[in-house]
């Protein structure tokens, strides 16, 4: 019986990083901008898309501390990571945030190219 227990622990220890989730993704702003209703500083933000189909809502935080969240839609594809943003009234607006695998463009975004 040791003998069993100790096999199904050594299964659950060699598989657990295979059940582990993945990193989030991240996205680097070299200067401030506005995402949503709301300012942002430049840094290193962690990305926490919530939602499913195209459609979602994007939280950004910063040191377990969330800056920005704001509603977007998903383009799935195939992405070089970085950003768009586009510049109203001297105020420097993100458009949208390429991932490998997705591209999220703000709601703002479809305001903003009127």
């Amino acid at each position: 019986m040791k003998r069993f227990f100790g096999i199904a622990l050594t299964l659950v220890l060699l598989a657990a990083p295979a059940f582990a989730g993945k990193k989030a993704p991240t996205v680097s702003l070299p200067w401030a901008v506005q995402a949503g209703s709301a300012t942002v500083p430049a840094g290193d933000y962690h990305l926490a898309i919530a939602g499913s189909g195209s459609d979602v809502q994007v939280t950004l935080t910063q040191d377990g501390k969330t800056v920005a969240t704001f509603s977007a839609k998903a383009v799935a594809g195939k992405y070089n990571r970085g950003f768009e943003t586009n510049t109203l009234g001297g105020v420097v607006v993100l458009d949208s945030i390429y991932l490998n695998d997705v591209k999220l463009v703000l709601e703002s975004a479809k305001q903003t190219g009127q």
